[in-house]
């Protein structure tokens, strides 16, 4: 009975030797007078388990799942990622560990299928001694076993606790690389920016170079430009001081010239006057002895030696109407229509509108000739007027009346126009300045654009500088209804027509205004402008003016110019 326990260890330890193999290192325990000897396994003949697998990869942030091969696995590592001897050694417990922890499971098992066959064996063979050491034996080794076991797992908690360790480590390393990667892709991406910019800054600084050496030249130029431009500059101001010292002496040089001329033209007109009357006189006689029996045959009415008439009333005639009359210093005969009423009469009639049945906006030669009917509406002509208001001192009178049937007169003491050789007017003896539009005041004592007896050396409604001396139109010693302040234009105004303009202003007033008149800058005057009919409302600039009377809103229905001598007197007054 007490061999077969001896047996049955034997045969157990027999079985351990087979089973594990003969290289291993052995363990050898004493139990009384029984000797036990375990083979235990070699760590460094011990593969790993097939499903551990250390992965380290710079393409991922966590690590891989436990679920691809380890030979597959360590065969995918580059250089870079071979492990570190603390890692090999890591995986050299794991290995030993898996491998003990397989190797006790076997032993266990083994020792449960055998311990309980034996046991049973022992039960039925075996006394109680036996018995009880076998137990204890068995109880000794399942101790020794459990003991193994904790240390396994102790060492298997260390290692898993050190795997977690590296491989934190391990997970903090491959996101500093990921920075790391991305920090110089950042870099490499501000490099290149850099390039760029140093390559701009430079073609920049090549621009700035280039530009700096044009300006360099453009500031010399400008210098010698502007050394050029003042010497030229003070060459002019040097001819300018000259030309002004010129202008003074040519200024004084004029005035007295202006002076002398002036004195020549009184004396000279004085001497035509004496001249024209010797010659109307000798005129007369000779067509007296000449033509004696036609003057005896002529009415008294239609004599031919009556020059206006004023001599026409003194000889009797006391009717309105047409006469004949020959000029002054001239054979020449003209029909004109006589006023025998108005203010004493014997007026020759210039001018009269009273209808509108004659177009006034003529060109020159109408005017210098006359147009229309002395019975009617008419013009008697620039010639005619010149001839007979330079053979001696006359009056004009110029009659109006508006569509209301206000009435309304300007007389004028003086009146005379000069020839055609200067337009009826001669030109001025210094340049005219360009006419100047300014508001025309309204009618008052304080402002007289025209020279009367009642208001000297002012200015017209366009402002002109003054002259001495004037010639053309010459109306003088305004008195009259039709405004406080004359409207007709001042001594010296030239005569303009729509085909010859001499109204010293780029406007061309004949244009602007309608028909012929003395427009001095266009002035505030035109009786020969367009007659429109009383019905219109519409002011019309081309219309009949006469400022200062009614302003721009005349609507004349009749005017009359008409003139006589200054020194006339009524036949009845004596």
């Amino acid at each position: 009975m007490f061999r077969m326990p001896a047996l049955n260890v034997a045969y157990l330890a027999f079985l351990l030797s087979s089973v594990i193999g003969s290289d291993r290192q052995q363990h050898r325990m004493q139990h009384g007078p029984c000797s036990y000897t375990f083979i235990l396994p070699e760590v460094d003949h011990c593969r790993p388990s097939n499903d551990f697998r250390v992965s380290n990869t710079l393409q991922r942030d966590s690590p891989p799942e436990a679920s691809t091969d380890a030979s597959q696995s360590t065969a995918e590592r580059t250089p870079k990622e071979r492990p570190s001897w603390q890692e090999r050694k890591l995986e050299s417990l794991e290995t030993a560990m898996e491998n003990n922890t397989q190797w006790l499971q076997k032993l266990e098992n083994f020792i449960q299928e055998n311990v309980r066959s034996g046991m049973e064996e022992i039960k039925r063979t075996a006394v109680h001694t036996q018995t009880a050491a076998m137990l204890e034996m068995g109880t000794n080794l399942l101790s020794q076993s459990a003991e193994q076991t904790r240390k396994l797992t102790d060492v298997e908690t260390q290692a898993n606790l050190m795997w977690n360790s590296n491989l934190n480590k391990h997970q903090s390393h491959l996101v500093v690389l990921n920075q790391t990667s991305r920090l110089e892709i950042q870099l490499l991406e501000y490099s290149l920016l850099t390039n760029r910019l140093e390559k701009h800054i430079l073609e920049q600084t090549q621009e700035i170079s280039r530009l700096s050496e044009k300006n360099s030249f453009l500031e010399q130029r400008l210098l010698g430009l502007e050394a050029q431009y003042g010497r030229e500059l003070r060459g002019l101001e040097s001819e300018k001081e000259q030309l002004q010292e010129l202008v003074q002496r040519q200024s004084h040089t004029v005035s007295q010239l202006q002076a002398e001329v002036g004195s020549s033209v009184r004396n000279s007109t004085l001497m035509q006057r004496q001249q024209a009357a010797l010659m109307d006189t000798v005129q007369q006689l000779l067509a007296m002895v000449n033509n004696c029996k036609e003057i005896s045959s002529v009415p008294s009415g239609d004599l031919l030696t009556f020059r206006d008439c004023a001599e026409l009333l003194q000889s009797g005639a006391t009717d309105n109407g047409v006469y004949t009359i020959r000029l002054p210093n001239s054979t020449q005969t003209v029909k004109v229509f006589c006023d025998m009423k108005t203010g004493g009469g014997g007026w020759t009639v210039l001018q009269f509108r009273g209808n509108g049945s004659v177009d006034f906006h003529r060109g020159w030669r109408d005017y210098k000739t006359g147009f229309g009917e002395p019975s009617g509406e008419h013009w008697l002509g620039n010639d005619i007027i010149h001839k007979l208001t330079n053979s001696k001192e006359y009056s004009l009178h110029i009659q109006l009346k508006d569509r209301e049937g206000d009435e309304a007169f300007s007389h004028y003491e003086h009146f005379y126009i000069d020839g055609e050789e200067n337009n009826y007017s001669s030109p001025p003896m210094i340049p005219p300045l360009p006419c100047k539009l300014l508001n025309i005041p309204d009618e008052g004592p304080s402002f007289s654009p025209y020279r009367t007896s009642a208001m000297k050396g002012r200015t017209s409604g366009l402002e002109r500088e003054s002259r001495t001396d004037e010639k053309g139109l010459h109306a003088e010693n305004y008195s009259g209804t039709a405004g406080r302040i004359s409207s007709l234009a001042h001594s010296g105004t030239q005569f303009s027509t729509k085909d010859r303009d001499n109204d010293r202003c780029t406007c061309r007033c004949a244009q602007l205004a309608s028909g012929g008149w003395w427009f001095e800058a266009c002035g505030p005057s035109n009786l020969n402008g367009v007659f429109y009919p009383s019905s219109t409302s519409a002011v019309r600039y081309s219309g009949i003016k006469w400022y200062y009377w009614k302003g721009p809103n005349l609507m004349a229905t009749m005017t009359t110019m008409m003139v006589r001598p200054a020194n006339f007197k009524r036949p009845d007054v004596r």
